[in-house]
C-alpha cells in the first residue's frame, strides 16, 4: 500500500499544475452535467429552477428586460454564425494564430452539433412561462453551452497569448463576465431552466478540453510529419 502511496505521489509531482486544474476541471464539470440531468430526469426535482426564477422575478423591468436580450444575443445563433467567421479571419492574417483559427472554426462548428444531439436525446421541453417565443428543445441551454465552448475558448487563447499581466487578466474578466451574464439572461427570460444553463455550461468545457487536447495531437502528428515526411526516425 505504500509503495503504491509513493508511486501515485511521484506520479502527481510529474505533473504540471496546469494539468492537475484542467483535469480538476474536466471531472468537475462531468460531475456537475450529471448531476444536472439526474435532478431533472430522476428526481424530477424542480427547487433550484423554480427558485432562480424567482430571484429573477424580484428585479424584473422594462429596461433590465432588454439588457437581458442584449446579452442573450451573444450567445445567439444569428451572433454565433458570423463572430467566429470574422475571428478566424482576423486570426489568419498572424501567423502564430493560424491553428486558433482553425481551433475556433472546429470547436464552434462541432459544439452546435453536439448541443443540437444532446438536446434531441434528453427532449426537455422549454419553460412555458418564457418572455418570448422560442423553438427548440430545452435540456442543456445551447447558449450556455456553444457559448461556454466558444468563450472559453477566447479565454484559452488570451491566456496564452497575451503576455501583459494586466491586459490578460482584464480580457479574461471580462469575457468571464460576459459569459456568466449570457447564461443567467436566459434564466431571465425564462428561456431555460438553471438547471439547463448549468448542465450546458459543464458540457460546454468538457467539449473544450476534449477538442483543444484532440486538435494539440493532431498538431504534433501534423508538425511531426513535415519535419519528418518519409517517417524516418
Amino acid at each position: 500500500m505504500k509503495s503504491l502511496t509513493k508511486r501515485f505521489l511521484k506520479l502527481l509531482a510529474l505533473l504540471s499544475a496546469e494539468v492537475v486544474l484542467v483535469g480538476l476541471m474536466f471531472f468537475a464539470c462531468l460531475l456537475v452535467f450529471g448531476f444536472m440531468a439526474h435532478t431533472v430526469f430522476i428526481q424530477q426535482d424542480t427547487g433550484l429552477d423554480n427558485a432562480l426564477f424567482g430571484y429573477a422575478a424580484t428585479h424584473r423591468s422594462e429596461e433590465m428586460t432588454r439588457l437581458m436580450r442584449f446579452f442573450s444575443f451573444f450567445a445567439s445563433a444569428d451572433y454565433l454564425l458570423v463572430a467566429p467567421a470574422l475571428i478566424v479571419l482576423v486570426m489568419t492574417w498572424f501567423q502564430h494564430l493560424r491553428w486558433y483559427a482553425l481551433k475556433v472554426l472546429v470547436i464552434a462548428f462541432t459544439s452546435t452539433m453536439l448541443n443540437q444531439l444532446l438536446k434531441r436525446l434528453f427532449e426537455r421541453p422549454r419553460p412555458v412561462t418564457a418572455m418570448f417565443e422560442q423553438s427548440g428543445l430545452s435540456f442543456p441551454s445551447g447558449h450556455a453551452m456553444i457559448g461556454g465552448s466558444f468563450y472559453g475558448l477566447l479565454i484559452y487563447i488570451v491566456w496564452r497569448e497575451v503576455k501583459h499581466p494586466f491586459w490578460r487578466w482584464c480580457w479574461v474578466t471580462l469575457l468571464t463576465i460576459l459569459l456568466l451574464l449570457i447564461g443567467y439572461s436566459r434564466i431571465y427570460l425564462n428561456v431555460h431552466y438553471a438547471t439547463d444553463v448549468l448542465a450546458g455550461y459543464a458540457m460546454g468545457i468538457i467539449w473544450l478540453l476534449l477538442a483543444i487536447y484532440l486538435m494539440k495531437r493532431l498538431e504534433k502528428w501534423y508538425f511531426g510529419k513535415l519535419e519528418n515526411p518519409e517517417g524516418r526516425i
